[in-house]
């Protein structure tokens, strides 16, 4: 598989919602199989919430986050389509965002970072599709916030893409979902090395918050139905603890999370992130109407859902497709199981496998 990473600078910068322009920012970017001749097998990618530019392959000792789906031969083919991933603008794996070097001052951004939103990043993946010469995407596709920007590409830019999935995601985050993500942010602020956002000057990391934030996340990944199968009351063995105050598996389970987390994520794109997650409403483009929002949609539109997904659950999936099929936009909705609850989006069964590859192929 031909992949290739880079960084690219757009010098003209971008104006977000929030009102403040980037003067110039960088997006990383990751991409995989050949642009055909007429560049009509594109596919872009979006990431999840702790997701970025390396969805594929082999990178050193790191799996891309869907290698499951994506590669030679598999649901998005790259034998057959050229797939664009990129890291979101405030993230932390490369793009511009809180731990990169704002050129205006050759600081650090930290904590000044502005607020980012879907929209804010779908405008500078439109900004990418034209870097790239690309008129028109085969297909958008992405899972949890990945999804809710495939959604607002296919309201946004309806000429611009000819199907879109939509994957274990919703038009909003319900009071329930902000409430969660407001306590991991706390978390995170509370903990004594957060320096008011100004950690990295200070050299150091809140990654107790950030563990902490992480396990709650994890909390909310799974039902309780779900999680009382995976682990139930079951007590973990002694040689397989990852922490001596561990006694029960779903204790260790968070404890590793949290963890593996903490180490390789920065806590002010976590506040970032989950703040744009918070604030999307696909409803907004048309004064919070969403049958109107979703009239604009040019695109087939392929939304799934999964059973074990509270976070966003099949019932929100639902919600999108009754919203479409009243405005007449064509659409399909599935309802999956999957183990792994709201990340089951990135693994490949074979029924989700076959329901993708179906969907991308059709006429």
């Amino acid at each position: 598989m031909k992949t290739e990473t880079s960084l690219i600078n757009f010098e003209s910068g971008i104006s977000l919602e929030s009102g403040y322009k980037l003067n110039s920012f960088d997006l990383m970017v990751e991409t995989y199989g050949k642009l055909n001749e007429d560049k009509s097998n594109a596919v872009l990618v979006c990431h999840a919430f702790s997701g970025n530019h390396h969805a594929a392959g082999q990178d050193g000792d790191k799996v891309g986050w869907w290698d499951q789906i994506i590669g030679p031969g598999k649901s998005i083919d790259t034998d057959k389509y050229f797939v664009v991933c990129s890291n979101n603008l405030g993230g932390c794996s490369g793009s511009s965002g809180p731990s990169s070097i704002n050129p205006d001052t050759q600081e650090l951004y930290g904590k000044d970072f502005p607020a980012v939103s879907i929209v804010d990043w779908v405008v500078s993946q439109n900004m990418l599709t034209d870097h790239l010469g690309i008129k028109k995407w085969h297909m958008i596709v992405g899972g949890s916030i990945g999804g809710m920007q495939a959604l607002q590409w296919a309201m946004m830019y309806p000429e611009k893409l000819n199907k879109a999935g939509i994957f274990a995601a919703a038009t909003k985050s319900s009071s329930q979902n902000i409430a969660m993500n407001e306590v991991a942010r706390e978390s995170i602020r509370r903990d004594k090395n957060f320096y008011n956002g100004d950690y990295l000057k200070h050299e150091v990391k809140p990654k107790d918050g950030l563990k902490t934030a992480r396990m709650l996340g994890h909390i909310t990944y799974l039902s309780e139905k779900h999680m009382n199968e995976k682990f139930g009351r079951r007590f973990q063995d002694n040689d397989s603890k990852v922490d001596g105050n561990v006694d029960y598996q779903v204790e260790n389970y968070l404890q590793y999370k949290g963890e593996k987390f903490s180490d390789s994520f920065d806590a002010n794109s976590y506040i970032l992130m989950t703040k744009a997650m918070d604030g999307y409403d696909a409803s907004s483009i048309k004064k919070g109407n969403l049958e109107d929002a979703l009239s604009l949609i040019q695109a087939e539109l392929l939304i799934i859902g999964f059973e074990t997904d509270w976070l966003y659950p099949p019932q929100r999936s639902k919600e999108i497709q009754i919203a479409a099929m009243n405005v007449n936009v064509k659409s399909s909705c599935v309802s999956l199981f999957g183990q792994q609850g709201h990340d089951s989006f990135l693994f490949a069964s074979e029924r989700y496998k076959n329901i993708l590859k179906t969907f991308m192929e059709s006429k």
